[in-house]
């Protein structure tokens, strides 16, 4: 494959995406016809099969990007707490659930769509692994502080109450209202945590 052939597959899977986002947000997966897809896409039937090979796998896409965005969002303001010296795991979790909760926001249209439900067959069964990886990691960042015999619960409770959250931030009104969402849940978290 040449370098302008492997660029123009980028900038078509790019469209693609970009338009089933508009297009599964607007109708949702049900509705949603990859026709409309690959016309606002400007792109063939053949390429979007080409490159998901169906409805199903375009919307399985569109979530992996979206749950790597979120992962890399919260990933790197730890990271960044981190350097700063922040060091205890509460902390810690609660920066990276602030960063989350800010992506619901900045995203949501894809939170709201996802949150909908409807995706295609076995959908559910895919969230919910990720979520529980989600808790996973959950539980490594706060391991060190919560090793009491309740501490697995606790870190399902609280990674539970940011997943809820960023539900609840996804369809607020306003960015402010988003925002004081956010701010209040957090303040709760921390309450809890200790």
């Amino acid at each position: 494959m040449t370098a302008s052939t492997s660029a123009r597959a980028a900038t078509t899977r790019i469209a693609l995406l970009t338009a089933a986002r508009e297009v599964f947000s607007a109708s949702g997966f049900a509705e949603a016809s990859i026709a409309d897809v690959v016309g606002r896409a400007g792109a063939s039937v053949g390429s979007l099969y080409h490159h998901f090979g169906g409805k199903a796998e375009l919307y399985l896409a569109l979530f992996e990007d979206y749950q790597q965005g979120q992962e890399a969002r919260a990933a790197a303001a730890v990271r960044e707490a981190r350097l700063l010296g922040e060091s205890a795991p509460l902390a810690l979790f609660v920066v990276g659930s602030r960063s989350y909760l800010a992506g619901c926001w900045a995203e949501r249209d894809l939170a709201r769509m996802f949150l909908a439900g409807g995706g295609p067959p076995g959908f559910e069964l895919i969230a919910r692994k990720r979520y529980r990886e989600w808790t996973r990691r959950n539980a490594l960042l706060l391991g060190a502080e919560y090793d009491e015999p309740w501490g697995d619960a606790l870190v399902l409770v609280l990674t539970t109450v940011i997943s809820e959250a960023g539900h609840e931030v996804a369809v607020c009104e306003d960015e402010e209202s988003s925002q004081q969402l956010a701010a209040g849940v957090l303040a709760l978290v921390e309450k809890i945590g200790r």
